[in-house]
């Protein structure tokens, strides 16, 4: 318990709760449960946690210590790129119209 991970892969499920490849955290819980660890990723300083979700085993790294400010850059890499992708106007259409 309160071991320090990595997630060692970028998976849809976990960037659905805001988790992307490359982050830390602590395991919250002694015991697995069906290959999948209990996992808090906190941001540094007084910022909200990003989340606390399961992760499958094979897809964290033990670690020696965290580091949050690592989440953090990581978290605002993914919300620059999601606010790119949604400033982008859809397919133009216009030469289809009657």
């Amino acid at each position: 318990m309160m071991d320090c991970v990595e997630v060692i892969v970028e998976k849809p499920k976990y960037a659905k709760d805001g988790v992307h490849k490359g982050m830390q955290g602590w395991i919250c819980l002694e015991q697995r449960t069906k290959g999948y660890w209990l996992v808090n990723f906190p941001q540094y300083g007084e910022k909200d946690d990003i989340a606390e979700i399961d992760i499958r085993e094979e897809d964290l790294k033990e670690i020696a210590l965290m580091d949050a400010k690592i989440n953090g850059e990581i978290k605002e890499r993914f919300d620059r790129l999601e606010q790119k992708t949604a400033l982008l106007p859809d397919e133009d259409n216009s030469c289809y119209l009657l």
